[in-house]
């Protein structure tokens, strides 16, 4: 296939774009940079099949004909989408609304990565399909909160009235190489502090929960759902729950740093839990994690450490 892959210079969009490079597809990379880079392609920068454009999404343009379209365009941490709030909305609205109509020009399979912060601060637990969400609509997280929502809806609308073949995948916390070192997100915040020798930052008492996926099963459930016909969105994340006091407990075990923790006031609208019910990637095509958090902060941890020795 020839498949268009957007936010391909973005985390998860670069660890896409190599699996599906790997499976002998032609890879089209889109991406503006604005929050991605150009290092986490520099792998397939030699590759004949990988060809790489400069472009955002928010503004038409054409792709030529493509097979499938995985839309992973769009700021993703709470720093990024703070920063690049009107943008956020506008590739979330009018950037899906352009991939969705070259998905109907060239007849292609469309996935939409959406997010687990469509169920917001949830009152059911764990968050099931199925679930509505509880989401402030103007609250500061409503950047993007509310443009992953409407881009669900956009989505369902092409496909209800133009017949576009669509997925939707709900991704939860993911980690691993090539996550950003300052984005703000748990993981990276923890090992980047516990690296340097400095507290690690607890919001609130630390008791509010997450689930960690591995970048490596996350892409391999996303790969899975884009093989099936199901068109309702599907969660794919780790269901395993871990207070954030957990988490930073055992980032010190692995890392070996003698960093204290912090305690800071918890931002408003952060969820006090978040944990994936995964029946349903279960029953559609057998897929649920293997990696477990220990293995997957030591796999993570050269990366990390790299990071730390380019401020050298």
């Amino acid at each position: 296939m020839r498949v268009l892959v957007t936010g391909a210079a973005g985390f998860l969009g670069s660890h896409l774009t190599d699996a599906l490079l790997a499976e002998g597809n032609t890879v089209l990379g889109v991406d503006n940079l604005c929050t991605g880079s150009l290092r986490n392609l520099e792998q397939v920068r030699n590759e004949s099949r990988f060809e790489f454009l400069e472009q955002d999404i928010s503004k038409e343009f054409d792709s030529g004909q493509v097979d499938y379209i995985f839309n992973f365009a769009s700021p993703a941490s709470p720093v990024d989408y703070f920063r690049l709030g009107i943008e956020t909305l506008m590739v979330g609205s009018m950037g899906t609304r352009n991939l969705l109509e070259l998905a109907r020009k060239y007849r292609a399979k469309f996935l939409h990565a959406s997010t687990s912060e469509c169920y917001g601060d949830p009152l059911v637990h764990p968050q099931t399909e199925d679930y509505w969400g509880h989401v402030n609509p103007v609250g500061p997280r409503s950047v993007y909160d509310e443009a992953k929502r409407f881009s669900e809806a956009l989505v369902m609308a092409y496909h209800r009235y133009s017949g576009v073949d669509i997925r939707l995948v709900r991704i939860f916390n993911t980690y691993g190489p090539r996550l950003q070192k300052d984005d703000g997100r748990v993981i990276s915040n923890f090992l980047m502090q516990a690296l340097k020798g400095e507290d690690l930052t607890v919001y609130g008492d630390g008791s509010q929960t997450r689930s960690f996926c591995y970048v490596s099963d996350e892409i391999e459930g996303i790969l899975g759902l884009s093989r099936t016909h199901e068109h309702m969105p599907v969660n794919i994340g780790n269901p395993t729950e871990w207070t954030i006091l957990d988490c930073a407990n055992a980032i010190l075990q692995v890392t070996g740093s003698k960093s204290k923790i912090a305690f800071s006031a918890l931002p408003q609208d952060d969820p006090i839990q978040r944990q994936p019910d995964i029946t349903k990637a279960r029953k559609l095509f057998g897929w649920e994690p293997k990696i477990d958090l220990e293995t997957g902060l030591r796999l993570s941890l050269p990366y990390f450490k790299s990071c730390i020795e380019a401020l050298v």
